[in-house]
């Protein structure tokens, strides 16, 4: 199987059971996104946003 992405696009994604998901991102452009993993399979994630003054 074979999927395509956008090189030109800033972007995090993740291929579980074959499917590409795209990570959002933090809405104003900083802060993390921690992807948490179980059975060696991601299973759930967190978005954090900063504020930079």
């Amino acid at each position: 199987m074979t999927a395509e992405i956008d090189l030109m696009k800033n972007a995090t994604y993740i291929v579980r059971d074959g499917q590409l998901k795209q990570v959002p991102s933090p809405p104003e452009g900083y802060g993390k996104q921690i992807i948490n993993w179980q059975g060696g399979k991601p299973c759930h994630g967190t978005l954090e946003q900063s504020l930079k003054f």
